[in-house]
Parts: C-alpha cells; sequence; structure tokens
C-alpha cells in the first residue's frame, strides 16, 4: 500500500492552492513604504552661512549638500545636489526594506538650482537602477530662472531585480554649463512586495530530487487520495498513515523536557552566594557600621 508523509501531502495542497492565486497586475498601485534614508537630506547640516559643502551624506553616496537657504525648498528642506557629469561618485542610495520582485514607485522633487540663468536648457538627467528590465528614467528640471524653480512629485517605476536595490542619480553630461548641477530632495518610496507561494509550500519532489527513494511512490499516493472521499478519514489513512509516528517523536520530546526539569541542582543560589562572602567580608574588614550605607545585618548570607 502507498503511503507518503502528512508534511509532503501538506506540501502538495498548498501549492495547488498558490497556482490559483493571480498575481498583482502590472503597473498596480505601490501601497507599502519602502525606507529611504535620510530622504529629506537633514543629516548632516551645511555649516551656517554656507550655501552647500562638499561632504558625507548620511545614508547616500554623492557629492554633497545644498543649505535650506540655498536651496529654497517650498518645504524648507536641504537639497543634494546631482555629480558633475566628470565625477566617479554619483548620488545614490539603497532601498532599504525592498525585496527582489517588489514593484517599486519613486518619488522626489527637483530644481535646477539659482546658479543657472534665464535662457539656459533645463537641466537633464537619469535615474537608474540594475536590472535589464528597468530602463533609465530621463527627466528634466523645470526652466531655469536664475532662482528656484522646483518640480514637486517627479516619479519612476520599476520591479526591484535585488534585494535593498540601488538608485542612482546621474547628472548629463551633454548639458551646457556643467558646473551649475541640479538638486534633488524629498525622495521617498512605496512599494508592492512580491508575490510568492507560502513558506514551505515548494514541492519537496520538484527538480532533481524527483527520482528520490523518498519521492518515489508520490504520484501514486496522490492518486489514491484523490479516490478518498474528503470526509472519510480511514481512507485517507490508509494512504497517508495514522501519525503514530509523529506523535511518539511529541512524546518523546515533552519526555525529555520534564526529564530536564527534574535534573538536581547542585546547590542553592544561597549557598553560591555564600562563595561571595570572604571577598565581601574582606573589602570592609575594620570599618565601623556608621560608615556603611546598609548595616551588616541587612547583608543576607553574609
Amino acid at each position: 500500500m502507498l503511503r507518503t508523509s502528512s508534511a509532503r501531502l501538506l506540501a502538495i495542497t498548498l501549492s495547488s492552492c498558490a497556482a490559483l492565486a493571480a498575481p498583482a497586475p502590472a503597473g498596480a498601485e505601490d501601497t507599502e513604504p519602502a525606507v529611504v534614508v535620510n530622504g529629506t537630506f537633514v543629516s548632516p547640516k551645511v555649516t551656517p552661512g554656507q550655501n552647500w559643502e562638499r561632504l558625507t551624506i548620511d545614508g547616500w553616496d554623492g557629492p554633497g549638500l545644498l543649505s535650506a537657504g540655498r536651496a529654497n525648498h517650498p518645504r524648507g528642506y536641504q537639497a543634494a545636489f546631482l555629480a558633475s557629469p566628470d565625477s566617479a561618485t554619483p548620488l545614490s542610495t539603497r532601498l532599504r526594506a525592498v525585496r527582489a520582485g517588489a514593484t517599486v514607485t519613486l518619488t522626489w522633487d527637483d530644481n535646477p538650482d539659482t546658479c543657472v540663468g534665464k535662457g539656459v536648457a533645463r537641466r537633464s538627467y537619469t535615474v537608474s537602477v540594475a536590472g535589464d528590465a528597468n530602463q533609465p528614467g530621463a527627466f528634466a528640471t523645470n526652466e531655469p530662472t536664475g532662482r528656484a524653480n522646483w518640480f514637486i512629485g517627479r516619479s519612476y517605476s520599476f520591479t526591484a531585480a535585488e534585494d535593498s536595490p540601488r538608485v542612482t542619480f546621474s547628472f548629463d553630461a551633454s548639458n551646457p554649463t556643467p558646473s551649475c548641477q541640479p538638486s534633488i530632495t524629498d525622495v521617498a518610496a512605496r512599494q508592492t512586495a512580491p508575490t510568492a507561494p507560502p513558506k514551505g509550500a515548494t514541492d519537496p519532489c520538484s527538480g532533481g530530487t524527483a527520482g528520490g527513494s523518498q519521492c518515489a511512490d508520490v504520484g501514486g499516493a496522490e492518486e489514491e487520495i484523490a479516490k478518498c472521499p474528503a470526509t472519510d478519514r480511514d481512507c485517507l489513512a490508509a494512504v497517508t498513515g495514522d501519525g503514530q509516528q509523529t506523535e511518539d517523536g511529541i512524546d518523546q520530546q515533552t519526555t525529555a523536557v520534564q526529564d530536564f526539569g527534574d535534573i538536581p541542582r547542585e546547590e542553592s543560589p544561597d549557598a553560591a552566594a555564600q562563595g561571595l562572602c570572604p571577598l565581601s567580608n574582606a573589602l570592609t574588614d575594620g570599618l565601623p557600621p556608621s560608615s556603611m550605607v546598609i548595616p551588616p545585618s541587612q547583608w543576607g548570607p553574609c
């Protein structure tokens, strides 16, 4: 008679149920938050009196920051400027708590910066992330006016090809006056987690393990189970077994825990404390009671 384990049959059942679950449609709204460290570039703070500084940005790689006064963002944020075209360190960060396969929507604000006067073309830059299916996003700021001219709410969507994907903002080398870099701030992200079968639902007899001895009778067992009415426990037990081995294992573990609790200990806590008394007595020997915050009578076993 064919027999297989309860765990194996449960895996088959869960796998079948998972196959009925439809994946989220492409372009579905990303609703769960994803972590963008220091997305408003509050840290570190630009030195008072300075418009900008080349410094290490917490949570980011990049050239440096604009002060809140220089950035002149509507919400008063500092901003990060994009690296000049010849820089080896473009502005980038990793999105924490994002798993491979998640769809992600990144949002931010951009500004051509005050150093770019009127009549200059919009400042162009790209946003890129790893993954063959993720084409870089091409963006251009609002028209330069010689003062802050923020665009609020840029967005770029992609499917994460790795855990904690790295997002990179790159200043386009084709820009005129490359010494004036655009800046960004208020970077945020939302995601839709990847769909996956429940943990443990993977078929243990798929792939290279299908020919193993433990899986040899699986196909026949499935056919036998299909013949059993759903309410006939005796019929199912005839194929899967009555679970006695599992119950015996639980009994053995319970007995082992009880036996461990019954082991006598070598000495009580009070007896162990007595071993520390010589040290305590040596430190206080010769001191009058008036010099002690707690009288010796309250020292317990010592």
